[in-house]
């Protein structure tokens, strides 16, 4: 949760959703059909897809703006941000 800048932007927002149904669509296309027959089949497949696929990339992110925060900003700086877009993008296509 940013403190600093809460309000996150409707393009921003528009960006995630558009982004999330894309993964959506590669993993529920990787699932094993067998396992989506129930609720707790759905919920492992979706778990276990999300941490091994997803939850690494989002890390890059997480990593970086630890590095701003050790370094004394509070803030990720705009070369941050930009490199873990770029991360973002380049394993989104």
């Amino acid at each position: 949760f940013n403190t600093v800048n809460p309000a996150m932007t409707p393009e921003k927002a528009k960006a995630i959703k558009a982004h999330a149904e894309a993964i959506a669509t590669l993993l529920y296309e990787e699932a094993d059909p067998e396992q989506l027959t129930t609720l707790a089949g759905i919920e492992k497949t979706v778990r276990d897809q999300v941490l091994e696929h997803v939850t690494p990339h989002i890390g890059v992110f997480l990593s970086a703006q630890r590095q701003e925060q050790s370094q004394g900003g509070r803030d990720i700086s705009k070369a941050s941000l930009e490199t873990c877009l770029s991360v973002v993008n380049k394993h989104s296509n």
